[in-house]
């Protein structure tokens, strides 16, 4: 049983992040905990904040928020029933962040997907975001499922690298779950300068990807471009890639692929999802 957490604002991009949960897990028994966060309003006057009575709460925005999610309830139900699917519905008054950690913890979640729309690149809308809160101050994992993701099964599957980082197993495990589960292949790509020569230690570290990934489909692959976004984008289009796996943990790269996009041309913040992973 596999308990997802989709955060929802009501727009077309948390829509299309939703549609793409149930087709990822079509064949999996879920729960799916739908959740709308409101802000408390509050109104200065002088030096004092007024806040709102819990009764003006209560019929105001508890109300219109439970009148949202029965209202998505609703758009959910007229899509191809899945009985292996079950919704439930939650409204909080809290900080985002804080809202989704309560309910990580009280619901047991496995993974949260939510949507996020692109620009020209993830930079313009993620950074201060929703989004780009939860990818960096809540260590859980994440589906990004940006505004023009089209639900493709997940057969081949990136996995950017600069080998600095020892991954430990039980994150990795969670790459051949994904990978056994579709049948897919792991591309392990690593986006180099020109003459770039791995260290010793980079070396000892892609030996045990490697190892790691031995029984499982795995190709190694090196692009020399001195733009890493670059490297990924050739590299995306090449091989038809239909997601995107990173673990945070690797900053400088984690933030260069994810955070600053410099090219017009780079398409897969708009187009792929990105799994991320926090160990």
């Amino acid at each position: 049983m596999k308990n997802v957490l989709l955060p929802t604002d009501f727009s077309e991009n948390s829509w299309n992040a939703i549609k793409y949960a149930l087709e990822l897990y079509k064949k999996t028994t879920c729960n799916f905990y739908l959740l709308h966060v409101t802000l408390i309003p509050y109104y200065t006057t002088g030096d004092y904040p007024i806040i709102p009575t819990s009764d003006i709460l209560e019929k105001t925005i508890l109300e219109q928020a439970k009148d949202a999610l029965n209202k998505l309830m609703q758009k959910i139900n007229k899509l191809p029933k899945n009985s292996k699917h079950h919704f439930y519905t939650l409204s909080s008054y809290d900080s985002f962040i804080s809202a989704v950690k309560t309910h990580i913890e009280e619901k047991n979640i496995d993974l949260i997907i939510m949507g996020t729309k692109g620009a020209s690149g993830l930079s313009e809308v993620i950074v201060g975001s929703n989004t780009g809160d939860l990818i960096t101050k809540v260590k859980h994992p994440v589906l990004i499922v940006p505004e023009k993701a089209v639900y493709t099964i997940p057969k081949e599957i990136a996995f950017p690298t600069d080998y600095n980082i020892f991954y430990q197993p039980k994150i990795l495990d969670s790459i051949t779950e994904l990978a056994k589960m579709y049948d897919a292949t792991i591309r392990i790509l690593h986006v180099a300068k020109k003459d770039e020569v791995l260290t010793d230690s980079q070396l000892e570290n892609k030996e045990f990807l490697s190892n790691f990934f031995m029984d499982e489909k795995h190709s190694f692959h090196r692009i020399t471009n001195k733009n890493i976004e670059e490297g990924v984008q050739c590299f995306i289009e090449s091989r038809d890639i239909n997601m995107i796996i990173m673990v945070a943990k690797n900053l400088n790269l984690f933030q260069r692929i994810l955070f600053k996009p410099t090219v017009e041309e780079i398409s897969y913040h708009i187009e792929t999802p990105f799994l991320v992973l926090h160990e």
